[in-house]
């Protein structure tokens, strides 16, 4: 099939998230100028550089009531935040957290989570995450919306502060199948890392590559 207008796939729900999977989740905690917590996950996220790191994420999804996600006005106002990760066993906190509910309520007590001090920044990490990574906020973009009621944004942080569980670390690598991250599909579904495999990249040096371009030039 091919589509080009998202009322036009004719399928029951749209297929665009199911594609574009698994989407790593950012279970981002943030705090008010008031010091009142939020924390909530989204599967928009990546990883965009390595030095120095930096992550986006996209707070989408307006607020039923109107207005935008507590988690970027917190974002834009302290300028600080935290990109904690959820694995299997914290998956239903995860899910918990992602309720709608008032600015004033704390995820962290709705999910039944421990607020932990960060190294470098005043935002709080999430005690029971198995990786958590301290963030100064960078800049947002807006993206171009469809829909007048919802704004979508593109928020860039720079990563300063790293914490792992010891027990992820084996043989001074990630065990990725002691991590398991939990991931994001479409629709409702979810993921978990349970298989991993290696492929080495075929690369060659720079003098191994200029030999056979000028092998391939005289031919």
């Amino acid at each position: 099939m091919f589509y080009d207008d998202k009322k036009a796939h004719g399928l029951k729900f749209s297929p665009f998230k199911a594609l574009v999977a698994p989407r790593p989740i950012a279970w981002v905690s943030s705090m008010d100028v008031a010091g009142t917590l939020n924390l909530a996950p989204f599967s928009f996220f990546n990883a965009m550089a390595e030095s120095p790191p930096t992550i986006v994420f996209a707070p989408n999804n307006p607020r039923p009531s109107g207005g935008s996600k507590d988690t970027l006005a917190n974002i834009e106002q302290v300028g600080e935040f935290v990109v904690n990760f959820c694995n299997w066993n914290l998956r239903e906190q995860m899910n918990q957290s992602s309720a709608h509910v008032p600015p004033d309520v704390d995820e962290f007590k709705l999910a039944g989570l421990t607020p932990m001090d960060s190294v470098n920044i005043r935002v709080p990490r999430v005690r029971e995450a198995p990786v958590a990574l301290e963030c100064t906020f960078m800049f947002r973009v807006r993206l171009p919306s469809n829909n007048p009621k919802i704004e979508n944004n593109a928020v860039f942080g720079r990563v300063v502060g790293v914490h792992i569980a010891d027990e992820l670390i084996v043989d001074g690598r990630i065990d990725m199948l002691k991590y398991r991250p939990v991931a994001r599909l479409g629709y409702m579904d979810y993921t978990v890392l349970d298989n991993v495999f290696t492929m080495d990249r075929p690369d060659e040096s720079l003098e191994d590559y200029e030999a056979k371009r000028r092998s391939r030039a005289a031919e």
